[in-house]
């Protein structure tokens, strides 16, 4: 297996792990409709996948081809359950595994994982080695802040690059900050300095607060990084990675709702909660009249052909919704 890292473009463009938002629904809705260079899976916790509960697990290391180069990230505080993890997801195909230890989340924070690790950095690269061990040729990365209370990029990020990583994406907030900051990139830039100074072959992934591509390629020009990883700026726009100049009509984003809720029904069933697509309706839908009262109404749905009813509905309620336009993106979804 290459390390598919060092062929990419630079900048290169990824799309951030967010939980029980980047499932295999939408990313498969992200790839058909503007693919970033890489995706990456929701986080799933390494305890988890080497328990009995297992299977309860697996429908979130589902992945489809066309999602490639795709990396399952993983959390956990335990290496010899990183590198049994690292073997399972190299069997299950996947192009790269990749470490959460940015997480802030309290109940990630309380098992000694995500964000805590900044501070056992020991811990931390026992982790990363163990993971390597595990992975074989299978590039390992390992997802990050610039610190837990503060600043600590100085310990840090030496501390990861010893382990010699295939890649560092650093989120440019500390855990204590969570995204109640705004970003600060200078960091990101400090990152890459401290990497070069080490002259470690480790590539930087700059993350935090970029809402499009052009906003990307130019922090990325500001701090020498390697690449861009986006995250919020993903909600209601799959388009975000493509080249399209214009923006995506009321129609589309109606008619992609629509194919990601009934994707999202085929993929998961009952396995997971119909309320996970919610979140999406809100950023989907917005910025036109009417609007707010719709987003109320989907609120309310309990499943694809509730959401079709009633967007059909709407277009048929007094609003201009694009007449046959509107009719021949809907026209699939009617057979089901």
């Amino acid at each position: 297996m290459s390390n598919f890292w060092q062929k990419l473009p630079k900048p290169f463009f990824t799309l951030a792990p967010m939980a029980d938002v980047t499932d295999a629904a939408f990313r498969r809705i992200v790839a058909k409709y503007g693919r970033p260079d890489v995706l990456w899976t929701e986080f799933v916790a390494c305890d988890g996948l080497m328990s009995e509960g297992r299977e309860h697990l697996m429908h979130n290391l589902s992945y489809s081809e066309a999602e490639r180069p795709i990396i399952a990230q993983v959390f956990g505080a335990n290496p010899e359950n990183f590198e049994k993890t690292a073997r399972f997801i190299k069997e299950l195909g996947f192009d790269g595994i990749d470490i959460n230890m940015g997480c802030p989340e309290k109940n990630i924070q309380k098992q000694g994982a995500g964000a805590s690790l900044i501070k056992t950095p020991k811990l931390a690269q026992e982790i990363i080695w163990a993971t390597m061990r595990g992975a074989g040729d299978m590039p390992v990365s390992v997802k990050t802040r610039i610190g837990y209370n503060k600043n600590e990029l100085e310990t840090w990020l030496p501390a990861l690059l010893e382990t010699k990583p295939a890649v560092i994406t650093l989120h440019a907030r500390t855990k204590k900050e969570m995204s109640d900051v705004p970003a600060r990139w200078e960091h990101v830039k400090r990152a890459v300095e401290i990497r070069d100074e080490l002259k470690s072959q480790t590539l930087i992934i700059g993350n935090g607060d970029i809402k499009n591509l052009e906003e990307g390629k130019q922090k990325a020009k500001e701090t020498g990084c390697d690449g861009i990883m986006i995250g919020r700026g993903i909600f209601g726009n799959p388009w975000l990675f493509s080249d399209r100049k214009d923006e995506p009509t009321r129609e589309e984003k109606f008619a992609v709702l629509l194919e990601h809720t009934y994707l999202f029904e085929e993929l998961f069933g009952k396995g997971k909660n119909f309320a996970v697509m919610k979140k999406h309706y809100k950023a989907y839908i917005e910025g036109f009249p009417g609007a707010k009262e719709l987003r109320m109404k989907l609120m309310e749905a309990e499943n694809g052909k509730e959401v079709e009813s009633i967007l059909k509905t709407f277009s048929l309620g007094g609003e201009e919704w694009g007449g046959a336009h509107s009719a021949r993106l809907f026209e699939r979804f009617y057979e089901r």
